[in-house]
C-alpha cells in the first residue's frame, strides 16, 4: 500500500518539525515517524469501514419504513438490491478486517454517526444509486462496479468526510490520495473467489521499506552538517532567508540518499524530489533544488563518490 515517494514525504514532515541537531536523541522523532507511517493503516481500515456503516445504514432506513403506520406498498416490499449488495456482504462477512478493526480500534463511526448519514444521503440522491436500483437482483460484476462508482464519485471527493479526516489527523490528508487509490485497486480487482487477507493489505511491501523510511531519516540527520556545507558551496549567490525551509530538508535527504543509498538509481532520487517540491513546496522550488542536485551529481560522478551498485543506476 505504502510507496517510496510516500515514504519519502513522511521523513521530510518529521525532518521538518525536528529542531535539535545531530548529537541530540531524536529516538522520540523516530517513533512519531513509525506512528505517522503506520496510522496510514487506520485510515484505510476507516474508510473501508465506512462502507460497511453506509450499508447498516441502509439496512436501518428500511426497517424504519417497514415499521411505519401508514407504510407504502414500496415501504413493505422495498427494494433490497443495494442492503443485499454482494461485495458489501463480502466485506461484513470477511473475519481478518473485522479482526484488523477490532485491533486498531476503528470506532469512529459509532461516535460520528452523522457522517455515515452525510454520506448515506449522498448515495441514494445520486443518478448512479437510482440507476442501479432500477433492477432487483444483480450478479457480483454489477455489485462490484457500482460500488467502486460510489466510493470514487462520492466518498473520495466528499468535502465533509474531507474535513472530518483533516480535523481527527491532519497527517491523513496527505495519505488520502494513496488509501483512496489503494482501495479503488482492490475494489476493482476484487473476485467472488478473493481469499480473506485480500481486504487486509500490508502496509509495507516489504522489510526494506521500513528499514529505508528509518534509514533515510536517521542518516539525513547523522550527516546534516556536511550536507549543509555542500549546500551552501553551490548556493554562494543564495540568501539563505531565500531558501525556502522545505526546500532545504528535501536537499537534504536527496544529497544524503545520493551518497548513501547505493541501490537507488540517481535519475529516481533526483525525479522523486523535484516531485515532491513541486507538491509541497514554492513553484520555483523544483527549478531549484535540480540545479543544485544535477551539479552535485557531476562532482560526484568525477570524483567517484557516487557509489551506486547494480546495472542502470546511474
Amino acid at each position: 500500500m505504502l510507496n517510496r515517494r510516500h515514504i519519502r514525504v513522511k521523513v521530510m514532515q518529521t525532518l521538518y518539525a525536528f529542531k535539535g541537531g545531530e548529537s541530540d536523541d531524536f529516538t522520540k522523532d523516530q517513533k512519531f515517524l513509525l506512528f505517522s507511517i503506520d496510522n496510514m493503516y487506520n485510515l484505510y481500515l476507516l474508510l473501508i469501514s465506512l462502507l460497511l456503516e453506509v450499508q447498516k445504514r441502509a439496512e436501518d432506513d428500511l426497517q424504519k419504513k417497514q415499521k411505519k403506520h401508514l407504510a407504502t406498498k414500496e415501504d413493505k416490499d422495498p427494494n433490497k438490491k443495494f442492503i443485499n449488495n454482494q461485495l458489501l456482504k463480502s466485506l461484513r462477512e470477511n473475519l481478518q478486517l473485522k479482526d484488523q478493526l477490532d485491533l486498531h480500534k476503528i470506532t469512529n463511526w459509532e461516535l460520528d454517526g452523522e457522517y455515515v448519514d452525510v454520506i448515506f444521503r449522498a448515495i441514494t440522491k445520486s443518478d448512479l444509486y437510482k440507476d442501479y436500483m432500477k433492477t432487483r437482483v444483480s450478479d457480483f460484476k454489477e455489485d462490484k462496479e457500482f460500488i467502486v462508482d460510489v466510493f470514487k464519485d462520492i466518498i473520495a471527493p466528499n468535502e465533509k468526510l474531507y474535513e472530518y479526516l483533516e480535523d481527527k489527523n491532519l497527517t491523513w490528508l496527505d495519505d488520502l490520495p494513496t488509501v483512496n487509490t489503494t482501495i479503488l485497486k482492490l475494489l476493482r480487482k476484487v473476485k467472488t473467489s478473493s481469499p480473506e487477507h485480500y481486504f487486509t493489505p500490508k502496509l509495507y511491501k516489504d522489510s526494506d521499506d521500513q528499514k529505508y523510511a528509518i534509514d533515510l531519516f536517521k542518516k539525513t540527520l547523522l550527516n546534516r552538517s556536511l550536507i549543509n556545507k555542500e549546500i551552501e558551496k553551490k548556493t554562494k549567490n543564495w540568501d539563505s532567508d531565500r531558501i525556502a525551509d522545505v526546500d532545504y530538508v528535501l536537499l537534504q535527504m536527496a544529497i544524503n540518499e545520493l551518497k548513501n543509498f547505493p541501490s537507488i538509481p540517481v535519475k529516481v532520487t533526483i525525479n522523486e524530489y523535484l516531485e515532491i517540491a513541486k507538491e509541497y513546496s514554492t513553484p520555483k522550488s523544483s527549478i531549484f533544488i535540480n540545479g543544485i542536485l544535477d551539479k552535485l551529481v557531476k562532482e560526484y560522478d568525477a570524483g567517484g563518490k557516487l557509489n551506486k551498485i547494480g546495472r542502470g543506476l546511474m
